[in-house]
């Protein structure tokens, strides 16, 4: 028997959907609210590693993931030299198991539909535009306050409200995500038919270039920079500055670079990091995903370990009746995991910045070899 009959999970990101589908589907009463005013409608792509794709089979989304996807099972190397020279073909790790693709690209706004269309479908009952404003919690639940003025009861709230937390600030946690040093553009644009997985150059005039197949027909594609004020920029000045940055590059990127046309579909941030080291809950208020734990996109490892956080915490609020062993025993199977790959991005960072060669390859097995095995 569950110790709870009713959650409030805050943010429909994907940890926030995830968790709400998995609760849902075991009778938990859930709602699901989003501060802003719909899932995002626009974005570039997100990469899925078997281990991601092994937590959305689980909630009932593989089919519809695997046919609006692209999934591939290397990874190329390629040389910063006017051929774009491949330097290498690597058998990719299949982390989720040898039935799912060692990686899928996918257009981040369709994923995030498919989640919540799941959520709903699951039972969930979904806000948008509702934010917490308050939180006060006793022995037997969390009171909650809304923006909109209303109030809500619930054994237990999921704070999974991304990088900027609201939640995590409001339990006391006060870790704030620190800039790694690095910057990075992204564009959505088609895809030639010369790629067909994820090719990667690391060095010239930028730390990496890098593409991922995201369907038959689209690919996202990004520049790593060392970091820089770009904020100013207008969005046809941003094109220009990554088609720039991009024309420094060849092989597939020769066609890429003359696709980048849109300049409403290129976008620029900057890496940040943390990790909450500790207890990701205060009382019955729990963190996950982003808001427990960021990483620079370096081992493409964000999306994984924010599905892994809200599977092994669905799996321990409905697996017994004693909520007090939920936060220990979910802390000690999320916390190492979700610590190492952070750090192992960070690592990578580290050797692009200083422009050395580090053993990439050794450092994308060791997380593989982890990730592998089920959180």
């Amino acid at each position: 028997m569950s110790a709870i009959s009713s959650v409030l999970v805050i943010g429909a990101g994907t940890a926030g959907t995830a968790t709400a589908i998995l609760l849902a589907e075991q009778g938990i009463s859930v709602d699901l609210v989003e501060a802003k005013p719909d899932i995002a409608a626009l974005g570039s792509g997100i990469t899925l590693q078997g281990n991601a794709l092994r937590v959305l089979r689980d909630l009932g989304v593989w089919d519809q993931v695997r046919a609006a996807g692209f999934g591939y099972d290397t990874l190329g190397l390629r040389a910063p030299d006017p051929a774009g020279t491949l330097l290498v073909e690597l058998e990719d790790h299949r982390t989720g198991g040898p039935d799912l693709p060692a990686t899928l690209g996918m257009y981040r706004p369709t994923l995030a539909r498919i989640l919540l269309d799941r959520a709903v479908a699951a039972g969930a009952k979904v806000r948008f535009g509702v934010a917490p404003t308050a939180l006060d919690q006793d022995e037997t639940g969390v009171d909650v306050t809304f923006v909109d003025g209303s109030r809500g009861r619930y054994d237990v709230v999921v704070g999974a409200d991304g990088v900027r937390s609201w939640t995590r600030r409001a339990i006391g946690i006060d870790i704030e995500p620190e800039p790694v040093g690095m910057g990075i553009w992204r564009a959505f644009t088609g895809r030639p038919a010369s790629v067909t997985r994820t090719d990667l150059i690391y060095g010239g005039p930028s730390y990496i270039a890098g593409f991922c197949p995201t369907s038959e027909d689209s690919l996202y594609a990004y520049v790593v920079e060392p970091a820089q004020d770009r904020s100013g920029l207008s969005a046809e000045e941003g094109l220009a500055v990554m088609r720039g940055l991009a024309e420094a590059y060849h092989g597939p990127w020769d066609e890429i670079c003359a696709s980048l046309t849109d300049a409403e579909r290129v976008n620029h941030t900057h890496f940040e990091s943390h990790v909450v080291d500790g207890a990701w809950n205060r009382g019955r208020v729990v963190i996950v995903g982003d808001a427990a734990h960021s990483c620079p996109p370096t081992l493409a490892q964000g999306a994984a370990q924010a599905l892994e956080d809200a599977a092994v915490l669905a799996e321990l609020l409905t697996a017994g009746d004693d909520l007090d062993a939920v936060w220990p025993a979910f802390t000690e199977r999320r916390l190492p995991r979700a610590k190492a790959v952070v750090e192992a991005s960070l690592q990578l960072c580290t050797w692009l910045k200083a422009r050395e060669r580090g053993d990439v390859p050794g450092l994308m097995a060791r997380v593989a070899t982890l990730v592998t095995q089920p959180a």
